[in-house]
């Protein structure tokens, strides 16, 4: 791609193949979190009065930019970008790209229908580990007939990894259920920048809670979410679930300025793994102060843009949708 002279932007395909080798590990016996049940749906109430909610003298916004090959686009700055909140544009105030330490949860399908695919899937989680800043912090949630807690967070990789080693597939999908406990162990993240990683082949058909419920918990959680879909073919999705599946984890991922990637084949799973990786630590961080607006816990609509640059194709702009402000 042609760059403009003087221009400090740069695009960089970010493709990494990496060969893994899965070493035996002692297995280690996980037990079952407890879970605080959410209220009914239908009392206005959300998931959980202890929801995050932060003072927003400045609010601040995860970027990722990519070109119409889906390639990350780095070397912007702060001039770059445009925000607007509730269809106000706003001043950007804070810009930075930096790969500061994230705090991640794993959540992985372990369901009956993740018999001939756990394998790879184990595989890309590892790598997914592998690829990780030093300072990082993961932890690791499981689901079939029900989700489970296999580690809380942690910096060593070996323990994820036994973890995950010996587990078989078996049993439904309690897919939301899982969310919601990854969500609610955030909470005791020690990084800033928080996100969530889903590896699952459809949608749900055993948890507790219900879409209504994931969703206004995601919106609550201030985390990023992405997922690695590892689907059937259409034809093959009789459930309506799994038909529903795709479109769910899309929608989930888009609220927060994350991204759902479908796999088509398993041995891209790896290098999936590693292109997420990549992209959570290139992303930018702008920030803006909201204006005068009322403390009334409503929902601030978040629009950000890339200001059109000459030599430049058109770019497309990932970004979470909104905040909850502050109620008092």
């Amino acid at each position: 791609m042609r760059q403009p002279n003087g221009s400090r932007q740069g695009v960089f395909v970010l493709l990494v193949t990496c060969a893994l080798i899965l070493a035996p590990l002692e297995t280690i016996t996980s037990q079952e979190p407890r879970q605080t049940p959410l209220r009914p749906a239908g009392d206005g109430a959300r998931p959980d009065d202890r929801s995050i909610r932060v003072d927003v003298d400045l609010v601040l916004v995860n970027v990722t930019v990519t070109d119409p090959y889906n390639r990350l686009v780095t070397g912007l700055e702060s001039e770059h970008f445009r925000v607007w909140e509730e269809g106000n544009e706003k001043e950007v105030l804070h810009f930075s790209s930096e790969d500061v330490p994230i705090s991640i949860g794993v959540i992985f399908d372990m369901s009956g229908s993740m018999g001939n695919k756990l394998d790879k899937a184990r595989m890309a989680a590892v790598q997914f580990f592998r690829t990780a800043n030093p300072r990082d912090e993961f932890l690791l949630v499981s689901f079939n007939d029900r989700a489970q807690l296999l580690s809380r967070f942690t910096t060593s990789i070996e323990e994820l990894q036994s973890r995950l080693l010996y587990s078989g597939a078996k049993g439904r999908t309690a897919l939301l259920d899982a969310i919601y406990l990854g969500l609610s162990q955030m909470k005791g993240a020690r990084n800033t920048k928080r996100a969530l990683l889903i590896l699952s082949d459809g949608g749900d058909n055993h948890s507790r809670y219900n879409e209504r419920d994931i969703r206004n918990f995601v919106r609550e959680s201030d985390v990023q979410l992405y997922a690695i879909g590892i689907y059937d073919p259409i034809g093959s999705r009789s459930m309506p679930e799994l038909a529903q599946g795709p479109s769910l984890l899309n929608e989930l991922c888009e609220m927060t300025g994350g991204r759902a990637f479908t796999v088509q084949n398993l041995n891209d799973l790896p290098d999936i793994a590693t292109k997420i990786s990549m992209e959570l630590r290139n992303q930018y961080v702008i920030g803006y102060k909201p204006g005068e607006t009322e403390r009334d816990g409503k929902w601030r609509k978040i629009r950000v843009k890339v200001r059109p640059q000459k030599g430049l194709p058109p770019l497309n702009v990932y970004a979470k949708a909104g905040y909850y402000a502050p109620n008092q």
